[in-house]
């Protein structure tokens, strides 16, 4: 399989034949709409439960988001359009469905805490009636022009018995509660980006928030549990999610992103946005000690125009600059959270994913501030063996964090494989079944034709022998 980003509309269009469309059983797509750029993904789970990634496409999306928020219909659907059609390209499968990840800072949280009594305090709680709950914490009053993106319970309460991690399923009682974080996003935000993705001709499975769909992808459950924050640096925005317990404990989006450290160089270096960039991602650092006065970088400038000459060490200092700002903002948000549970430890530290996490020194940059052990998040442990080494980068962690959570209630191929086997051996079996009765009206017009054939040869033989004995 080739799954290199290739532009199909370059030369000849692909042969349509050759392509199948879209198990929905076991095939789910991810698709990540970002600030910078769009990401699909389409993959299914192999014999061992692990992702087995069967074509991507990237495309740049710089004009249709601005932080998180779809500003530009017409060029996000068209940056949709060309990562679906590069992925379709290199899987050989047309996408019909697709998994959602939405962000930007319109996007807020609560906490709840919400009840239901029980009609039958002596049977045991059922999932229904968790499902019921779930549903009734859905409708609770928000601001004008919100609405409800996840509730997700954390604690669970049966009657006097409260701090339950896990859903009480086979418990019994009167009174079930639970605490809930509750996602709440702009209306007009959230339909913009369901209508980009239909006047793409794709349907919306689900809507997932960014932050938790990146966390599924790099996270490990250890970490969950000891108390971690994520920090997913993407190009508009940088999505915080906090777990303790396997729990998600906080979400916050804040509105600055690596774009807007390309703007600082921009601004300070006075060179155009995309040389910019180049020079953020190819010589960029978050430690100016790192680097000397005497290391310089020589800038492309205007057409007729010399080249810019610049030192790496003050590149390092713009970027440095807002780094620190950006990690300050994800610091606020840590003490917040810390001050409303009053649970300073968190001691998975913060794992940085996204494509600002690749920043060199970053990570020592992020734990001077903090105080808090700092790690780069790579979409690994759910990949299956061989796939390309790029997909393996925090770029794609939303991307395939959002295949995850399609995947989650999906069999793998090979169960399907076997059920459509057997499925195939039960038609010729109803096959067999529906046409033995003409089978047996055939042979039974077979065996009266020599039944008759045989009465006729008898007669002759009879009316022989009587002739023989006349002439005696």
């Amino acid at each position: 399989m080739n799954t290199s980003n290739i532009n199909p509309d370059a030369g000849q269009q692909p042969d349509q034949s050759l392509f199948r469309d879209q198990d929905e059983r076991m095939e789910v797509v991810g698709l990540d709409i970002g600030t910078t750029k769009v990401v699909a993904i389409i993959g299914r789970k192999n014999q061992f439960g692990k992702v087995e990634v069967l074509g991507y496409g990237k495309a740049p999306n710089t004009r249709g988001v601005r932080n998180g928020v779809v500003v530009n219909l017409t060029e996000t659907v068209k940056a949709i359009n060309e990562a679906v059609k590069k992925a379709e390209y290199n899987a050989k499968i047309r996408i019909k469905k697709v998994v959602v990840g939405i962000a930007g800072q319109h996007i807020r949280s609560i906490q709840t805490s919400e009840y239901i009594m029980r009609e039958n305090p002596e049977e045991i709680i059922t999932y229904d009636e968790i499902e019921k709950l779930i549903n009734q914490v859905k409708r609770i009053s928000v601001e004008p022009g919100e609405k409800i993106i996840h509730a997700l319970p954390q604690e669970f309460k049966v009657d006097e018995e409260g701090n339950i991690p896990e859903m009480p399923v086979g418990m019994a009682g009167t009174r079930l509660e639970a605490n809930f974080h509750v996602v709440v996003g702009k209306v007009a935000s959230i339909q913009n980006l369901i209508r980009c993705v239909k006047m793409a001709n794709l349907e919306v499975v689900d809507i997932t928030l960014e932050p938790l769909a990146s966390a599924e992808s790099v996270l490990i459950e250890e970490e969950k549990e000891a108390g971690t924050v994520l920090v997913d640096i993407g190009g508009g925005t940088t999505d915080i999610a906090i777990f303790k317990n396997n729990i998600i404990r906080h979400t916050a989006i804040i509105p600055y992103g690596g774009n807007i450290i390309t703007k600082d160089l921009v601004n300070g270096i006075h060179i155009l946005e995309s040389r910019a960039e180049r020079l953020k991602t190819e010589f960029g650092s978050a430690w100016p000690a790192e680097n000397s006065d005497t290391e310089i970088v020589a800038v492309e400038g205007l057409p007729g125009r010399p080249p810019v000459e610049i030192s790496m060490k003050h590149i390092a200092r713009i970027i440095k600059a807002r780094v620190e700002e950006i990690i300050q903002l994800v610091n606020i948000e840590i003490k917040r959270y810390q001050e409303m549970t009053n649970d300073p430890v968190l001691l998975g530290g913060i794992v940085l994913t996204g494509g600002g996490s690749e920043l060199k020194h970053l990570p020592q940059l992020v734990n001077l501030i903090t105080g808090l052990y700092t790690r780069v998040g790579k979409p690994i442990q759910h990949l299956a063996g061989g796939t390309e080494e790029d997909l393996i980068s925090p770029i794609y962690a939303t991307a395939v964090g959002l295949l995850l959570k399609g995947l989650a209630d999906k069999r793998n191929y090979e169960y399907y494989e076997y059920e459509d086997e057997l499925k195939a051996k039960d038609e010729q079996i109803k096959e067999v079944k529906e046409e033995e009765p003409e089978a047996k009206q055939e042979k039974i017009k077979e065996k009266k034709s020599e039944n008759l054939q045989e009465k006729r040869k008898n007669r002759l033989y009879q009316a022989l022998m009587d002739f023989l004995k006349k002439l005696e």
